[in-house]
């Protein structure tokens, strides 16, 4: 039997640092308010595009894998925050890569994005299909942020991570996994002003609006994510006491608690980053992942559980088998351009293009457009 080895990962995050104390300037909020809701104290806001922090991410990871571009035969790119929809951001990654022999795809189930690009690379190297596969976890939500909106502004930041999947003739990689999504709560999570419900409709691109329910979503959340991380280690024959880490969306503390306690997972045995990071969507997942090889969390052989949620309502569990290596066989010199402001100079930038004062006739038209509801 063939399996899907994860090989090489590396991560990129803009060095711009969102504060609580920066939001509480434009937002009726405090540091205590945001920390005891959410468990969050500060995002990255990134200076270049998302494509830019998947280049230094894609290849942090091809180095650490070894792995040449000329070998991949799949990009898989998960994203909500697509710098480009035609043509997709995975041939532009494909091509600032120069990776010519690869298929280029992208996938967006928000914020398990970077999961479900996980289980299509294991099952295209498990069928032959493929050997060497790129999968990308990236967000530049930033741009299409109701930053006047503080139940979804205090949340999201911006960053990437990529992990390269090899063949292996070793029981290792996605030993098991559960993909699902309540498709009859999507309403809950919607972003509006992004798609072609808004296009040519009086809706400025980048202009947005978000729904965002969260007691139901904090509801499903707990529920997906517990429910599948059962569901897993089932599949797996394993119980949690077998599981050495669990790497879960870091959505909020508060859910990642109620679905450590769900699983059965005691705390110290749950990897977090929503205190530095805040919630990156398809980002998140695998920038923790990064995190924890870093921090030397990860061991030789141990098993991962990684749960996960998103718009959809999407919802993801997959209990990872790590191969015998930890460490990086090699470094890479991808860095970003160095960026000459501030996060909260480049979030006010934003809130100004947006603002009522600066709206233009087409943007005026935005307003009424969204305040009537539509799309239903």
């Amino acid at each position: 039997m063939k399996y899907a080895a994860l090989t090489g990962w590396g991560k990129c995050l803009p060095p711009a640092v969102l504060t609580n104390d920066d939001l509480a300037t434009f937002l009726p909020t405090d540091d205590a308010w945001i920390v005891q809701r959410t468990g969050m104290k500060e995002r990255r806001i990134s200076h270049v595009a998302g494509l830019e922090l998947s280049y230094v991410a894609a290849q942090r990871a091809l180095a650490c894998a070894s792995v040449e571009v000329g070998d991949l035969d799949f990009i898989i790119y998960g994203s909500c925050s697509f710098d480009e929809h035609v043509p997709n951001t995975a041939s532009g990654l494909q091509a600032r890569l120069g990776a010519h022999n690869a298929a280029a795809m992208d996938v967006n189930t928000a914020c398990t994005s970077f999961l479900y690009g996980m289980s299509t690379a294991t099952a295209f190297i498990q069928s032959g299909v493929a050997k060497n596969v790129l999968v990308i976890g990236v967000e530049h939500i930033s741009k299409f942020m109701d930053w006047q909106n503080r139940n979804v502004s205090v949340l999201f930041g911006d960053g990437a991570a990529a992990a390269v999947f090899q063949v292996s003739d070793k029981p290792e990689g996605v030993i098991a996994q559960k993909l699902q999504c309540y498709a009859d709560s999507r309403q809950t999570l919607r972003v509006r002003g992004k798609g072609a419900l808004y296009s040519n409709a009086g809706v400025h691109y980048g202009d947005t609006r978000w729904d965002f329910d969260g007691q139901e979503i904090f509801k499903k959340a707990v529920t997906g994510m517990g429910d599948a991380s059962v569901a897993v280690l089932e599949q797996a024959g394993v119980s949690i006491d077998d599981v050495d880490l669990v790497v879960p969306h870091q959505a909020n503390l508060r859910i990642i608690e109620a679905v450590a306690k769900r699983a059965g997972a005691s705390m110290d045995k749950v990897f977090l980053t929503v205190h530095k990071y805040g919630n990156m969507s398809a980002a998140t997942a695998p920038v923790a992942l990064v995190d924890a090889l870093e921090e030397g969390r990860v061991r030789p052989g141990g098993l991962v559980l990684i749960p996960a949620f998103g718009a959809g309502l999407t919802l993801s569990a997959h209990l990872v088998r790590w191969g015998d290596r930890v460490t990086p066989i090699a470094t890479s010199d991808a860095e970003l351009p160095p960026c000459d402001k501030t996060a909260l100079e480049m979030v006010q930038e934003l809130m100004a293009i947006k603002s009522p004062h600066e709206r233009s006739e087409v943007s005026l038209m935005n307003a009424k457009f969204f305040e009537a509801g539509n799309p239903t």
